[in-house]
């Protein structure tokens, strides 16, 4: 039985091989028709089903079709060439016959003449020896984009732009009233802020920029829906600006774009002194974008045990606070349980909170217990996250676009207890464990504060609403400007050359 895959390689432009042999498969993209088509063999050839060959085999009766078979026997002398060539270079162990049904035409565009160029890894093989495989999943769809090739675009020209400026900076204000004008008067944009950003004691006192703010639309973070009514975010501030607007849309997140204004600005690529230029730019479209994974969690949280009663069956406007914010829209209750959903750009914390006790929690994959985390607590972040709060406790820095989730303790009781990178598709699920002496508190991106006691979860695993963050050059440049930029990463005073060769020790008789 044969593994047929859902997707074909695609060899994008770069340099030239010098050995196509040892050449990595190209680019996986999705393909409509599933029955027609196999995964690549060995050499990169995409080779046909049996059925398809089969109805090439039959006879043609329309004269189109002759017209094709003749062109097929002219270009005959030059697929066996071909076929001859691929034989050759056959290494040890391959099979010997390779499905042939496909024309040379075909054979040749698929063929490894170039250096695949992509940030993902090549495709897997799917077949392992003569006879293994893997077992085949009618449910499973894979699609692979690569991330080199993130381009944005508008279906519709954008119209409603949120613009997120960092409060309580008086620097901003300035930055902030030129870009309203800018969007409301040249771009004719209709222009999105907080009631309290609008409401600023400053923008009111300013006669001059009183027609923009009357025509300002205000909202209020947990009381209004602004999610189906952006088309773009523009972020003033530093890197917390950029999660706020994470924390607006628990859903789909429109493209975010954010300027450099605040103190660190690791995820603020854009300069405000070319502000018009940048922002016409991404309003044409064709935009690098760098595609943040968030982490889904879910905090279930068992009332009934801890208070003896069952919660409050009120709606969510009249729902009590427990142990911290419970925003509007995200809870529900069933069998004496409160859930709390949020969508997280950077990390989630565990730690003991006041307690002088080390923090005792239990930590699932995918159901199984793999570890028990005694400690100061537990970061779970995301590429994007590993560059804050985990790096400071001693994790990797990843790239935006690998698909993981980390794990980081902060100071285990335990010299082997050392981060790792485990597949985003799996769920975390974080418990007190029983023997645990105090409870745990937990955060999310800094935020909503909550405190976990024995019969509470957290579940966490990889969300589909991922931020698309447009770049100011490219997706790779961007993020080794910010690692220099920002965190001086490997920066070192430079070692002086030897003056003279005869000077090294290796050279002493």
């Amino acid at each position: 039985m044969c593994y047929k895959s859902h997707v074909c390689y695609l060899s994008l432009a770069g340099p030239k091989m010098e050995n196509s042999e040892t050449s990595p498969p190209s680019r996986p993209l999705a393909v409509p028709d599933r029955g027609m088509l196999r995964p690549l063999g060995p050499l990169g050839q995409m080779s046909e089903s049996p059925r398809a060959c089969k109805h090439k085999e039959r006879p043609s009766k329309s004269p189109r079709k002759r017209r094709d078979g003749k062109r097929s026997q002219r270009r005959g002398g030059d697929h066996e060439q071909l076929l001859w060539e691929i034989e050759r270079r056959r290494l040890p162990g391959q099979p010997e016959h390779l499905e042939t049904c496909g024309s040379a035409s075909d054979a040749a565009e698929s063929s490894p003449k170039r250096r695949a160029h992509f940030l993902h890894g090549p495709y897997p093989a799917t077949h392992f020896g003569p006879k293994a495989c893997i077992l085949p999943n009618p449910t499973s769809v894979m699609h692979i984009q690569d991330p080199a090739s993130q381009r944005l675009t508008w279906n519709k020209p954008p119209v409603n732009v949120l613009v997120i400026r960092k409060i309580r900076d008086e620097s901003l204000v300035e930055p902030f009233k030129e870009l309203c004008r800018f969007l409301v008067e040249d771009k004719q944009m209709m222009v999105y802020v907080e009631r309290r950003v609008a409401d600023d004691a400053t923008l009111s006192k300013d006669e001059a920029f009183c027609s923009i703010r009357n025509q300002l639309c205000t909202f209020r973070e947990g009381y209004d829906d602004i999610s189906d009514c952006i088309d773009l975010i523009i972020c003033l501030g530093g890197d917390g600006t950029l999660l706020y607007a994470s924390s607006l849309f628990q859903g789909s997140v429109p493209p975010v774009m954010a300027f450099h204004l605040g103190s660190l600005g690791f995820l603020t690529p854009f300069k405000f002194e070319s502000y018009k230029t940048e922002v016409a730019k991404v309003f044409e479209g064709n935009a690098a974008i760098t595609l943040r994974s968030r982490l889904k969690v879910k905090v279930v949280k068992d009332m009934l045990q801890r208070t003896g009663e069952p919660p409050y069956s009120g709606g969510p406007q009249q729902q009590p606070e427990h142990n911290g914010l419970l925003p509007h829209g995200h809870t529900n209750t069933d069998a004496g349980k409160v859930t709390l959903q949020l969508q997280v750009l950077n990390e989630v914390v565990v730690d003991r909170g006041p307690s002088s006790y080390l923090s005792n929690v239990d930590l699932y994959l995918d159901g199984r217990l793999i570890t028990s985390v005694q400690g100061d607590g537990l970061i779970v972040s995301t590429p994007t996250g590993s560059t804050a709060y985990a790096a400071a406790a001693g994790a990797s820095m990843i790239h935006p676009n690998v698909p993981a989730i980390m794990v980081t303790p902060i100071c285990p009781h335990s010299l082997s207890f050392r981060p790792i990178v485990v597949p985003a598709g799996v769920e975390l699920m974080i418990t007190l464990s029983p023997d645990a002496r105090n409870t745990a508190w937990v955060s999310f991106d800094g935020r909503k504060r909550q405190e976990i006691q024995h019969g509470d979860c957290i579940k966490i695993t990889t969300s589909c609403y991922p931020v698309p963050s447009i770049c100011c050059h490219d997706l790779v440049y961007d993020w080794f400007e910010s690692l220099a930029q920002c965190l001086h990463w490997n920066v070192r005073k430079r070692q002086a050359r030897l003056a003279d060769a005869s000077d090294s020790s290796d050279t002493e008789n």
